[in-house]
């Protein structure tokens, strides 16, 4: 990898991260009628360029036919050369991409189209830094890479690029993610992970509001679902951020798919969690995602984990929700 910056970007590992990759003839019009955004039309990137953009890079969600996210993923084109068939790659949490990659697969039927679960054979990190820093990175010729949203923390924005490359034994890059799951959880995109496969619909975690569903584009999974949410009623839950204090936490978890519970209503859960992190900025915070009925934020308190569990502070979205 070459940097014509002077300074370097930090470079970590993901392990749970994982890729998914689509290819052949058909490829495009084959993910059209399976995810949540369009596809059509994206641009090709070729190596050493880095995707990015709405015109380059997709925020997609696939959903079961019941309109539940079975996973979302960031979708890039990266075609191997001018000459060849197109090539996507979905970066996905990498403890859903073998399930998800059999499911798509059993859509192909005669399409000229393979899904390969390609998360043995290539690694993922994370590069962070400045937005000036970032914009003068170069990839290797053999990797791929896609720029995700900055992230602004405390007046500081922070660029993140997902990049993966052929699995090397000579890879050596430093293990501590802390930093990127951080600036993942405030960026409030949320991911799909095993603990919180279809437990919502698109727009229960704002899904709509980063610009991961094309209301415009036609039929997949779950559509008539999505659409009906979004314009015949309102929609009751959705996606915050929150923190706790970590001495709070005693005997208490703050994993995705752990459940919340309102004060006023102690017997059913209120929402969910949807991605956690702990703070590298106030090492005894907890940052979270959480997905929350909106009546829960209204009066009252909400507890993580049990109706008896600590209680969670909760913070401002950084983009206004999309309500039609």
């Amino acid at each position: 990898m070459t940097n014509t910056s002077q300074n370097t970007p930090n470079q970590v590992t993901l392990p749970q991260w994982g890729l998914i990759l689509v290819e052949g003839a058909d490829a495009a019009s084959f993910l059209q009628n399976q995810l949540s955004n369009s596809v059509l039309g994206l641009n090709r990137t070729f190596s050493p360029q880095i995707a990015q953009g709405h015109s380059s890079v997709r925020l997609v969600g696939y959903c079961n036919p019941k309109g539940r996210l079975l996973a979302s993923a960031w979708l890039g084109l990266f075609p191997s050369d001018e000459t060849t068939d197109d090539r996507f790659a979905l970066f996905i949490s990498k403890d859903i991409a073998a399930t998800t990659t059999k499911r798509l697969s059993m859509f192909v039927l005669r399409s000229k189209v393979k899904v390969t679960d390609a998360s043995s054979e290539w690694n993922i990190s994370g590069l962070t830094d400045s937005n000036a820093n970032l914009a003068d990175f170069i990839i290797g010729d053999d990797q791929i890479a896609l720029r995700l949203p900055d992230v602004l923390v405390d007046e500081k924005s922070s660029a993140r690029v997902l990049l993966a490359q052929r699995v090397n034994a000579n890879q050596s890059l430093s293990g501590d993610s802390t930093q990127w799951d951080h600036l993942e959880v405030m960026s409030a995109i949320p991911r799909i992970v095993l603990a919180t496969q279809e437990q919502f619909v698109p727009q229960m975690i704002n899904f709509e509001s980063v610009a991961g569903v094309d209301f415009k584009k036609g039929c997949y999974p779950g559509q008539e679902i999505v659409a009906r949410s979004q314009y015949r009623g309102a929609i009751k839950r959705r996606l915050q951020l929150a923190h706790i204090e970590l001495d709070a936490m005693t005997n208490h978890s703050a994993a995705p798919g752990i459940e919340l519970f309102h004060s006023n209503d102690p017997s059913q859960p209120a929402g969910m969690v949807v991605l956690s992190a702990l703070s590298p900025l106030e090492p005894r915070r907890i940052d979270l995602q959480l997905e929350c009925k909106l009546e829960a934020l209204e009066s009252g308190n909400i507890h993580l984990g049990s109706a008896q569990g600590p209680v969670l502070k909760i913070d401002s979205l950084p983009y206004p929700l999309i309500e039609i």
